[in-house]
């Protein structure tokens, strides 16, 4: 496992969590995402002063392979599509990619306006999909290379999209905002919650029952992929960042107080 985190934090576990090694990132910019490829030795992390790191080594070493010109403009999610494919984006509209497995770095525009892009994800069938601010959710099926946007009930910030099975999805965002669909984003219908506070990240765990977390200092969980979540009392009462199932079980929380490794959930009632 690696973490990454402020004033460019890099962590790597390799007994699922119970121990860390910091690795040299070479930078202090602060790190909000990091990905790697199946074969888990090539991987990228991004962050704050539009950097990207790259990884040949499982995260034991870093170099910086791309630096935006506005220091100003962080990038907040990165997506390692396949070993050709790097998509990284971020604040105002960020979209940075590769195609060419990281050698070489460019910039677009896949919308118009510059509302913030928060979450990347890639679903199973390979359907990428972007979370992003003022209602934003974009989806691609040819590994980035156009994207079309989705209609949302909702115009408030989303932080993420999990997909679920192979057509059904949440969205996920501000004031408890819960999205599904059942044909991969052309149709939503809203998720009761009435806890109005920020979901920031999703984890669906092996079990089959999915986790929602973030900013709130609040826990919820579904055992019906998606159609209702009730609150989960969790033993942590800081902001929760990202959510990793580890290869023994335990549910880990990165965020506002590190790492807090978690009892597992409720079960199914």
């Amino acid at each position: 496992m690696v973490a990454v985190g402020e004033r460019g934090g890099i962590f790597r576990s390799t007994d699922a969590g119970a121990t860390w090694q910091q690795a040299n990132s070479g930078t202090h910019a602060t790190l909000t995402a990091v990905a790697f490829l199946p074969d888990g030795r090539h991987g990228w992390a991004v962050g704050h002063d539009a950097i990207i790191l790259a990884t040949t080594d499982a995260g034991l070493s870093w170099n910086r392979v791309y630096q935006g010109e506005n220091l100003d403009d962080p990038l907040l999610d990165v997506c390692a599509v396949d070993e050709t494919n790097l998509i990284a984006i971020g604040a105002y509209g960020q979209y940075v990619e590769s195609r060419d497995g990281g050698k070489t770095w460019n910039t677009r525009r896949i919308q118009e306006d510059d509302y913030h892009l928060n979450r990347i994800t890639r679903a199973a069938d390979g359907t990428l999909y972007i979370a992003g601010e003022h209602g934003t959710l974009l989806r691609s099926g040819d590994n980035g290379g156009t994207w079309e946007g989705i209609h949302t009930p909702y115009d408030g910030s989303f932080y993420g999209v999990l997909p679920l099975t192979e057509d059904s999805l949440i969205a996920y965002g501000l004031r408890g905002r819960i999205y599904r669909s059942e044909d991969r984003g052309d149709d939503w219908a809203a998720v009761a919650n009435d806890r109005r506070v920020l979901l920031a990240c999703a984890l669906r765990l092996r079990s089959g029952a999915v986790v929602l977390a973030g900013q709130a200092r609040m826990f919820f969980i579904s055992h019906d992929e998606g159609r209702t979540f009730v609150p989960w009392d969790a033993p942590l009462t800081t902001a929760v960042a990202e959510l990793v199932e580890a290869s023994d079980g335990t549910l880990l929380a990165f965020g506002e107080a590190g790492l807090s490794r978690l009892p597992a959930p409720p079960a199914s009632p």
